[in-house]
């Protein structure tokens, strides 16, 4: 009796370790349900609220963070924003886009060089900009 409560143990063991390390990465990124996903410069989300919600959370993550700014854009009508500034040795990146009424996707990049960026702490930023919600 006990060997069949094991088999399926096994297998859920062998797909786990079939996974492919992205997948892993991506939902080990997603947080309480926030679906934050690693990119290869940062990290990325579709958060709840209008563009103008997310842009004043991600000041607000900004200043906190001691974040110092130094450019900001806006195209397609507002649609779409880019906070950039300074902490420390970072160039820190905060892009938004407006999907819907009520969704913006947002991503966030720490730079320290030209070939090397701070995923941690780009995840770290989104994550603060999603649980301001």
């Amino acid at each position: 009796m006990a060997n069949k409560s094991i088999v399926p143990l096994r297998w859920m063991l062998a797909l786990a370790l079939a996974l492919p390390v992205t997948g892993c990465l991506a939902a080990a990124a997603a947080g309480a349900g926030a679906g934050i996903y690693l990119t290869s410069r940062g990290a990325e989300s579709l958060v709840e609220g209008s563009i103008d919600q997310i842009a004043a959370r991600a000041r607000a993550v900004m200043s906190e963070e001691g974040i110092v700014p130094d450019a900001a854009s806006t195209e397609s009508g507002g649609d779409r924003r880019e906070f950039k500034g300074k902490k420390g040795d970072l160039d820190v990146t905060i892009d938004m886009e407006q999907k819907s009424d009520k969704t913006t996707r947002v991503e966030v990049s720490a730079r320290k060089n030209l070939a090397e960026w701070d995923k941690d702490y780009a995840q770290e930023l989104l994550q603060r900009i999603v649980e301001k919600g």
